[in-house]
């Protein structure tokens, strides 16, 4: 189950995950994030147990979206360790998107 995260809880949600996590940084408006979310879904099933998927709505989170200077949405973070082992921009298909976070995470 993919978690909201918030300008307040992302330090303990993801910089402090003993798993690797993959964030998006979404907004409701936005097509391709719309697009995207049910390719994360999917992933989130398949990845259960290796990776923790989480996203922000950056409409509501604006911290985060100056913390990090998210200028394109979807932005597809990818942590491992409190570290950030990974940047996707924009949408993907669903084997391009697994093999990025694979390659960046697992």
């Amino acid at each position: 189950m993919i978690v909201e995260v918030t300008d307040s809880s992302f330090d303990e949600v993801v910089l402090a995950s003993s798993r690797p996590v993959v964030v998006d940084y979404r907004a409701q408006w936005c097509l391709p994030c719309r697009l995207v979310e049910p390719v994360l879904a999917e992933l989130d099933e398949e990845l259960a147990g290796r990776a923790r998927f989480v996203q922000v709505d950056c409409d509501l989170n604006p911290g985060l979206v100056a913390r990090f200077g998210i200028l394109t949405m979807p932005t597809i973070q990818l942590w491992r360790d409190g570290e950030l082992a990974g940047v996707v921009f924009g949408a993907r298909p669903k084997g391009a998107l697994r093999e990025e976070i694979l390659t960046a995470l697992l």
